[in-house]
């Protein structure tokens, strides 16, 4: 199991890591961050995201390449990625933009429009505008729901609809989503809505004027924030994560709920699909990483690792081989300290063991995904064909390691939780640096089954991000979505079954690699890029795509200090 070296508390960054396919470094010089680099205080409270977009020029490849998209606190930050082999320019940006009134919370690029000349961004705000901007022509294109009439609390999520030119979703953390299309205006007037689909624990609006105004459809989801949501591979399913803790899976053109799946306690926060549509992993307040299979409809495996909040879930579509590699599962790599890339030869001898090994491994499927949390924590995973294959409903005995025997309730008591040497939460590396964040033992013997007030009391104060202002907006609802109480009587279904009757997964690397939360992590071809809340956008190279004289990572994260620019923005400072 990955822990922390010494069995201690780790405060130390890593700089590198080692799985199977070989060793992961920082690009030190590769890091994005503010231009101006001030003093992080810990008051920004907009989540650090990222975006990618390749634009291609056939006639002049010079101009092929990526571009990066990146929020902190006020500002938005548009830049060529250089990736792994060149350094960073801060000092020149394509764009940059500061807001006044709101703070960014998230954005996207139309890929289907994109060229080197031109591409269409969406960007959410708190205070629930939407904006259209081309960043390379710099010029404000389009505000949506500038008088904030469709909505008024943040924007949690905004997608491009896959296969459309000009239609786009957004979520709000007031538990509802809405169906724009770019081409129309918002009204001066609040959008009249007529019932149009209605199932269990959602209800579908269409807008009476919706052939000349903006939106055009109103969804209504569970009960609290809608914290995410994501389009399968083929583009036909539209899976949504709660703050009530639901995920739910749609048919997103029939507009029909296909499959539900319940956390283990508190709100859902991520969601990913599987590059072949197959699972969804998902992260969220109860530390856990929950596999889920599309097909099945049943939960695959949880995996425990994390100390605090999950933030962000995502398949390495680079590194995941459905049709099978040889791969040893039993080696061990969950090492991987600083310590031991100064001597290359215990590295080298741990990757020949791998292929020495392999040779007599039959070809295997195995999905890699990655999860980032609030406790500083990357933690890498591997899906493989064990745990796939287990039987529907096979108790979990020795998969990992072995619980106590399971009684008909959770435990009230810290003597029939999870001991404290099997549970991964508290042997892993980092530390949380939230300070309303306990270890995973802890939250589990603090939630009981039972009919008790207190408890369910208790339980809604620790795990519900559930605004008080969101008052209002829950009034608009019918009684048609779940309340929040059938979070204890759906444990142990098959919508949420017991920690013992799924496998319990390990990490394959657990390390702790900021200072603040992080809060963005994305798979590259040759990278991997994460994102942590005090604005540091970093680049680790993969293994073999860093070769002798290109640049190196042997300082920490964060150490050098970036290069200092005049105060300008560029002259756009657009106010919402």
């Amino acid at each position: 199991m990955a822990s922390c070296e010494g069995g201690g508390k780790e405060t130390e960054i890593k700089t590198q890591f080692i799985t199977r396919e070989g060793t992961y470094k920082l690009m030190s010089l590769s890091e994005y961050s503010r231009p101006n680099r001030v003093a992080y205080n810990g008051q920004a409270n907009t989540a650090v995201k990222v975006s990618f977009i390749c634009l291609q020029d056939h006639n002049d490849p010079s101009k092929s390449g990526e571009r990066i998209c990146f929020n902190v606190g006020r500002e938005l930050f548009f830049y060529n990625y250089k990736g792994v082999r060149k350094a960073a320019d801060l000092t020149k940006p394509i764009d940059k933009r500061t807001y006044k009134g709101t703070l960014p919370t998230c954005h996207d690029f139309n890929r289907l429009t994109a060229t080197v000349d031109s591409v269409m961004l969406l960007v959410g705000f708190t205070a629930g505008q939407v904006q259209l901007i081309d960043p390379i022509k710099r010029e404000l294109s389009k505000l949506y729901n500038e008088e904030r009439l469709i909505d008024r609390t943040k924007v949690t999520c905004i997608r491009w609809i896959p296969g459309s030119q000009n239609q786009f979703l957004v979520s709000h953390a007031s538990g509802q989503m809405y169906v724009y299309n770019e081409e129309l205006l918002c009204g001066a007037t609040p959008p009249h809505y007529q019932l149009f689909k209605q199932g269990e624990g959602f209800t579908v609006y269409t807008c009476k004027t919706k052939s000349t105004r903006n939106p055009l459809y109103r969804w209504v989801i569970g009960e609290g924030a809608i914290n995410e949501f994501a389009f399968s591979p083929c583009s036909k399913y539209l899976t949504i994560v709660s703050q009530d803790g639901y995920l739910r899976v749609f048919n997103y053109n029939s507009m029909e709920l296909v499959g539900t799946t319940k956390s283990y306690f508190g709100g859902l926060l991520c969601v990913c699909w599987s590059p072949d549509g197959k699972y969804i992993v998902t992260g969220g307040e109860d530390d856990l990483v929950t596999v889920w299979s599309f097909h099945e409809r049943r939960v695959v495996c949880r995996g425990a690792g994390h100390k605090s909040w999950v933030n962000a879930v995502t398949f390495d579509c680079y590194t995941t081989s459905t049709a099978g590699e040889n791969v040893d599962p039993g080696s061990d790599f969950s090492g991987g300290s600083d310590d031991e890339f100064n001597s290359s030869s215990r590295g080298s001898n741990k990757l020949n063991n791998t292929k020495r090994h392999s040779a007599t491994e039959g070809k295997i499927t195995t999905y890699r995904f990655g999860s980032i949390g609030q406790d500083t924590v990357m933690c890498l995973w591997d899906l493989t064909e064990d745990i796939l294959k287990l039987p529907l409903g096979r108790q979990r005995t020795s998969v990992v390691y072995t619980l106590p025997p399971r009684s008909n309730s959770l435990p009230h008591s810290h003597t029939n939780s999870i001991p404290k040497d099997m549970n991964p939460a508290v042997n892993n590396t980092g530390d949380s640096s939230s300070s309303n964040s306990s270890s995973l033992s802890q939250k589990f013997a603090t939630l009981a089954i039972g009919d008790r007030k207190d408890d369910k009391k208790e339980h809604k104060r620790n795990f519900s991000l559930a605004s008080k202002n969101n008052d209002k907006s829950s009034l608009l609802r019918n009684n048609h979505v779940k309340p929040l109480d059938d979070t204890l009587k759906i444990l142990g279904t098959a919508a949420c079954p017991r920690l013992d009757e799924v496998p319990l997964l390990e990490p394959l690397v657990c390390k702790k690699i900021a200072h603040e939360r992080l809060t963005a992590l994305v798979f590259r071809e040759e990278c991997l890029v994460t994102a942590c809340q005090e604005g540091f956008v970093c680049t680790w190279a993969r293994p073999g795509s860093v070769i002798s004289g290109d640049i190196s990572s042997p300082q920490s994260p964060h150490s050098c200090e970036s290069t200092l620019v005049n105060g300008r923005d560029n002259g756009l400072s657009p106010e919402l």
